[in-house]
């Protein structure tokens, strides 16, 4: 990997699995798609992280995390739109009206899949925890005197992305498992989707109020 202006690669790859396996934003929605959902949902919802973060390699590699990372008002706007997002989706979740036994058997909170899809690359890109992470992270496996920043940079990228796409997919499939049983019981359910809902209300307000 030398020769694309990269170094410690296998550290890099060890780093990331140690980071996917560290709870976040982007965890908690793909659990709560998942629990809310299904295994569908879920999967759909990984696939959107993943865009997101594809999106985030390309803004390095070409210099725009930098460029949000240096404007204090850029990265406070963005900062504010991530963390009320969140808030949204967790007080939409908390609020949700349980299914009851003679309702139809389709439920009303049912979301398409695309629009699952893009609400997850939203809540991504609109993580400024993510742009500091790619900013932070990435150059300290990228030669200074390198002339292949910016291949190197979409190989860490590209690596990142697939790395996280395969566990991300995984959560999904073991959450929507679990949340298939719990649904054997509507009211399980309902809770759980009630804790996701407030753990997105508690890490929206927390990215929006962290100062650093």
């Amino acid at each position: 990997m030398s020769s694309f202006g990269i170094v410690n690669f296998g550290l890099f790859c060890l780093a990331v699995m140690l980071l996917n396996a560290t709870p976040g934003p982007d965890t908690a929605y793909i659990i709560g798609r998942s629990v809310a959902q299904g295994r569908a949902a879920g999967l759909v919802s990984a696939l959107g992280i993943s865009v997101g973060c594809l999106f985030h390699s390309i803004a390095s590699a070409f210099g725009l995390t930098a460029l949000l990372a240096t404007s204090a008002t850029a990265f406070g706007i963005i900062k504010l739109a991530g963390g009320a997002y969140l808030v949204y989706l967790g007080i939409r979740m908390m609020l949700a009206k349980p299914a009851h036994p003679t309702d139809a058997p389709v439920p009303q909170d049912i979301r398409p899949l695309q629009k699952i899809f893009w609400q997850a690359v939203v809540t991504n890109i609109l993580n400024p925890k993510v742009v500091l992470f790619f900013l932070s992270f990435f150059p300290q496996f990228v030669q200074v005197d390198s002339d292949h920043k910016t291949t190197a940079f979409l190989i860490l990228g590209t690596t990142f992305v697939l790395m996280s796409t395969a566990w991300n997919s995984g959560t999904a499939f073991l959450a929507g498992t679990l949340a298939r049983r719990a649904g054997r019981n509507p009211q399980i359910k309902v809770w759980l989707e009630r804790t996701v809902g407030a753990a997105f209300v508690a890490l929206g307000l927390k990215l929006a109020l962290t100062k650093n």
